[in-house]
């Protein structure tokens, strides 16, 4: 929980710091932020790259690896579909495609921007930032209360990426290579799901 905390107050240091712009203009360049990123996904590398046994967990699951993005994406999937009834102004359809941005929200966003309008764009960008949010703060207790890879589920695409150090964190190194298999695969299924839910 204190993990959480402190991501949750970096996050809105941040904020505050962007809405009263108080920081300086080279602070707000996007580069610094793709390379920060480059350096934490090195660093993770390094981490479960140096721990022998990680890998071990891919040989013992064998092709049950291929379960955790499958079921992110059937519940993912499912979860917005039922959701979309209690929602006036989306569709089964929109809602779906929303879901199958995984937490992906550049991405995801900018297909549906293009293929159904920007207030769906919006939708997707937003939702899926929050499923980042709060996956982030929430893994030490979806770990805790739900196994280890209900983290990874929670993470979706950004298992590979952004949420991947607070996974490894809470679940071992081992889990850090489901997570990122997990996120290459359904960050690959991002482009291709939502445009066959929304053009078919």
């Amino acid at each position: 929980m204190k993990g959480s905390l402190i991501i949750l107050s970096f996050f809105a240091l941040g904020l505050i710091g962007g809405i009263f712009s108080l920081f300086p203009e080279w602070l707000l360049n996007e580069d610094l932020t793709t390379y920060a990123l480059f350096v934490l996904m090195f660093l993770v590398g390094v981490s479960i790259g140096s721990d022998k046994g990680a890998f071990s967990v891919i040989r013992k699951m064998n092709l049950k690896i291929l379960l955790v993005p499958s079921l992110v994406v059937v519940g993912s999937l499912s979860g917005t579909a039922l959701i979309s009834f209690l929602l006036h102004d989306i569709g089964v359809r929109e809602a779906m495609a929303v879901g199958a941005g995984f937490g992906y929200y550049s991405l995801s966003s900018i297909f549906i921007s293009e293929i159904s309008g920007q207030e769906l764009g919006v939708v997707a960008l937003l939702s899926n930032i929050f499923r980042e949010i709060i996956t982030l703060l929430s893994v030490p207790f979806l770990v805790r209360y739900f196994g280890k890879l209900s983290g990874i589920a929670s993470g979706g695409a950004t298992a590979m990426d952004t949420t991947l150090p607070v996974i490894v964190k809470f679940t071992g190194k081992e889990y850090g290579i489901i997570a990122i298999f997990s996120g290459i695969i359904l960050t690959i299924l991002v482009p291709i799901l939502v445009t066959l839910i929304l053009e078919f």
